[in-house]
């Protein structure tokens, strides 16, 4: 029997969108695979025993097809996970400090950040930063383009700048309509003063499902994920007493240690679908 060889024209134009769309499919990392990666230092991965990042993540139902704004991403340590995930079917935005800040620290923190990028392409070249500066820079990303707006950590700084609904107004004019809101912060106890928030780092979690409110989101759902009974949240220089800061130096340094990272709650929140 003859083999017959037919030409490319006659394959139909289904099958070819159907193999790219699989090899599409195929080219999507895995999570696992990428907290594997080499692109995450030993220290940050030492620590995913208090953040959680794959259970956090998929709670906040990350997918590697998603537009996603990190907001403060700091030194990067989520960022060296979500850049790879996104890379080659989402979009990240790192929405961070201007590089002018007139803080040293917010410079500093910047300047690590870009150091960070510029020095891996191969995974961080596609991440678009942007700036956050509230309360007059808030064009984290363009109006309704994410699937999803993260922050991890940094919400007690907005409220202690009172800007923290400033903050959650921009990340839900960020997001299409439905678009997810998590938020993993330091957890008061629920009757915490201001005063002691703005001082410990931590807050309750009523204030910052109020926030969020304010800004126009509804709470779908709260997971105990990052939580850590071990913390009392009574420490002299309130959450940074605690790793990875260790703010009293060799004061206590195993008793902290020993107690590790802050007791967190994690949120999640949903823009209402229009």
């Amino acid at each position: 029997m003859q083999t017959r060889i037919f030409p490319m024209r006659w394959f139909h134009p289904l099958l070819l969108a159907c193999g790219l769309v699989c090899a599409a499919a195929q080219a999507a990392p895995d999570l696992a695979t990428v907290l594997a990666g080499e692109q995450r230092s030993a220290e940050n991965r030492a620590r995913d025993q208090w953040r959680h990042p794959a259970a956090t993540l998929e709670f906040f139902g990350i997918r590697p097809d998603m537009t996603v704004v990190e907001l403060w991403p700091g030194r990067g340590w989520y960022t060296e996970i979500l850049a790879p995930y996104l890379r080659e079917q989402g979009k990240l935005y790192a929405a961070h400090f201007p590089p002018q800040a007139e803080q040293e620290y917010y410079r500093r923190g910047r300047a690590a950040f870009d150091a960070m990028l510029a020095a891996n392409p191969a995974v961080y070249d596609r991440v678009e930063v942007s700036e956050l500066a509230p309360p007059a820079v808030l064009a984290i990303a363009p109006a309704g383009s994410a699937d999803a707006v993260f922050t991890f950590r940094n919400l007690h700084n907005w409220y202690g700048m009172g800007a923290e609904v400033a903050v959650l107004k921009a990340a839900y004019a960020a997001l299409k309509p439905g678009g997810v809101l998590g938020i993993v912060e330091h957890r008061a106890a629920a009757d915490a003063t201001t005063e002691q928030m703005k001082q410990s780092g931590y807050m309750s979690e009523d204030v910052v499902i109020a926030a969020a409110r304010a800004a126009g989101f509804e709470l779908e759902d709260k997971s105990e994920i990052n939580a850590n009974p071990r913390d009392t949240r009574e420490h002299p220089k309130g959450v940074w007493t605690l790793p990875p800061t260790l703010a009293l130096g060799e004061v206590d340094r195993e008793r902290y240690l020993a107690i590790g990272e802050s007791d967190r709650m994690t949120l999640r929140f949903r823009k209402p679908a229009q």
